[in-house]
């Protein structure tokens, strides 16, 4: 049976944990994933670890997070005043939000604080700086 190469589409089921167990993501319950092995879609080293697996293998790997969402980049973590929200916006911790930038473009962030006076917007990913388990079944490959 042929081994998992680039350029492969597969076809995966997997569950995403953390250190502690936590659960983050899982397609169990719904459609498995596809991809195609190196166009780099994913993170890195979720691909990689597909690479060399046949159809009905799983395995478990666990990825630093610079083979996953990099570290946590203080430089992306920032402390607006409250009143330079429109008034209809009432932000709460764990809330996400879309900032327009000047160009065009938009910058998705999450609250992680708030005080009277000013609101902390974290603009990495929910889980930069994480190292993350992935138990992986490789279901078909074309």
């Amino acid at each position: 049976m042929p081994k998992a190469k680039n350029g492969d589409a597969a076809t995966v089921h997997y569950t995403g944990s953390l250190d502690d167990g936590t659960v983050f993501d899982s397609s169990k319950d719904r459609e498995p994933l596809q991809f195609v092995i190196g166009e780099g879609k994913l993170i890195p080293g979720f691909e990689e670890a597909v690479i060399g697996m046949v159809p009905g293998d799983t395995k478990t790997v666990t990825l630093s997070s610079d083979e996953a969402y990099g570290p946590h980049r203080g430089e992306l973590t920032v402390q607006v005043e409250k009143k330079q929200f429109p008034p209809d916006i009432d932000p709460q911790v764990g809330q996400h939000l879309q900032i327009p930038q000047p160009g065009g473009e938009v910058v998705n962030v999450r609250v992680t604080g708030l005080d009277d006076a000013s609101v902390t917007l974290d603009a990495n990913h929910p889980l930069a700086g994480k190292d993350l388990t992935f138990q992986i079944d490789l279901l078909k490959l074309k």
